[in-house]
């Protein structure tokens, strides 16, 4: 049974932040098949990475909180996965500046964290889970991508990446619980995780490792 908890994110959730789910969709799915064209693949291969990515994080998090499943739901998410990889496939690699993609994917991983939390909260999950549940929604997609193509795992590098996904949804789950509007926590939180996946782009911010 849903419990709308709290209610603000039940009535906030369609509409226009649905919209910047589809858009925070389509620049994971375009790290995926950059991906694919990085190994010289074919067109099949684009569309499932793009998929794999870009879905990869949503799917989880909605098995897990027991809503359905998104793009089975609504096809438009699938849709803008593989127009992305036919998109790639058709435009030279040299198009694609590595660095310009960090920096889109760092608006889709704080957006897609604070929209995971906000999903999970609206299903009744409770608010520690529902943060973690932010964090899966915005990295997972990127670690099946990288399992499939043979990268080190981006939850392996000491990069603030995660991190990132953790603050904005940690942040987002802690303000709407002290009453804050909805727009606003959402706004902060994702603001607030941008904003550390750039610093860490520009200047190379990273975790302390383990020395043993």
């Amino acid at each position: 049974m849903i419990a709308a908890y709290p209610a603000t994110v039940a009535a906030a959730l369609p509409t226009t932040f649905a919209a910047l789910d589809l858009a925070g969709l389509a620049v994971f799915a375009a790290s995926g098949a950059l991906a694919a064209a990085g190994r010289r693949q074919t067109l099949v291969t684009f569309a499932f990475f793009a998929a794999v990515t870009g879905t990869g994080g949503g799917t989880l998090r909605d098995l897990l909180i027991g809503a359905p499943v998104f793009w089975l739901q609504d096809a438009r998410a699938i849709a803008v996965c593989l127009g992305v990889a036919v998109l790639v496939w058709f435009t030279p690699q040299r198009i694609w500046s590595p660095k310009a993609l960090d920096w889109f994917d760092a608006v889709g991983l704080a957006a897609y964290a604070v929209y995971g939390a906000a999903k999970a909260l609206k299903y009744g999950v409770p608010p520690l889970p529902a943060a973690v549940m932010g964090v899966v929604t915005a990295c997972m997609g990127g670690v099946i991508r990288d399992v499939l193509a043979g990268e080190p795992s981006i939850i392996l590098r000491p990069e603030l990446y995660v991190t990132a996904a953790a603050l904005a949804s940690v942040l987002f789950v802690g303000l709407t619980l002290v009453g804050l509007p909805f727009w606003a926590a959402a706004a902060l939180g994702a603001g607030a995780g941008f904003l550390l996946r750039a610093a860490a782009i520009a200047h190379g911010l990273a975790l302390p490792v383990y020395r043993g």
